[in-house]
């Protein structure tokens, strides 16, 4: 509904699973997701869009072919379109993402990791 109010904290309390972004919300063709990650993803690219992390909580590592940033609670990376990135966390980590509607999390690459899309909560 139009103007509701989203509580991240509420809704993370919604699901347990690591890597599956649910969406809480839209803003004209993106999509605002939550997820939770620990461990290790899958190297991959979205090749026709950027896609935005924003650290709720934790530390999120993005590896890059070149060299690893690390994105700590309160700070958000924009991963360029079409670049390779491989996201990991030592420990649990809450992110939101904004990126348009459709984006499949595991991108180009083939995964077990590749998650249902469009899920809301």
């Amino acid at each position: 509904m139009a103007g509701e109010v989203v509580n991240f904290a509420d809704k993370l309390a919604l699901f347990s699973g690591h890597w599956s972004p649910r969406v809480v919300d839209e803003m004209n063709d993106y999509q605002f997701k939550l997820v939770k990650i620990a461990g290790d993803f899958v190297w991959h690219a979205h090749p026709d869009t950027d896609e935005t992390f924003i650290v709720l909580a934790g530390e999120l590592h993005i590896e890059f072919r070149d060299r690893q940033i690390v994105v700590r609670t309160g700070e958000m990376v924009v991963v360029p379109r079409g670049t390779e990135h491989r996201p990991h966390a030592d420990a649990e980590c809450h992110v939101l993402l904004v990126e348009p509607r459709g984006v499949v999390n595991t991108g180009d690459a083939d995964s077990a990791l590749t998650a249902a899309n469009d899920i809301w909560i």
